[in-house]
């Protein structure tokens, strides 16, 4: 059957509409308070730290760089010596950027000879 009266037609769509806007309106706003809490530095930290506890393979990549890093800082300051030339610091940074990565990519086979 069809209604006779238009007005109580659209009331009841106004009244559905609306019921609607608030739902969608709650929704948004649990979204909105998830995502401001995923953004705290604190939940930031959480989620990376647990993320690089959970994947060996990053685990592993990051101590592959850490042992590069520290072989290639601790060529140059052998190098470089508190030396004041120019010279020799340009070769120092050099040396430790080529060092850090021969050794970054070969850490693990660095690490098994020892």
């Amino acid at each position: 059957m069809k209604e006779l009266n238009p007005t109580a037609s659209l009331d009841r769509q106004i009244i559905a509409l609306k019921e609607q806007q608030r739902e969608e309106h709650l929704a948004l706003n649990q979204q909105v308070k998830i995502v401001y809490e995923s953004f705290k530095p604190s939940n930031l930290i959480n989620s990376a730290v647990n993320e690089m506890v959970q994947t060996p393979n990053l685990r592993n990549n990051m101590l592959n760089n850490l042992i590069g890093l520290s072989t290639g800082y601790l060529s140059k300051k052998i190098m470089v010596a508190g030396s004041t030339n120019p010279l020799k610091k340009i070769l120092g940074t050099v040396a430790q950027f080529l060092i850090t990565n021969v050794v970054s990519k070969h850490s693990d086979a660095i690490t098994n000879k020892f």
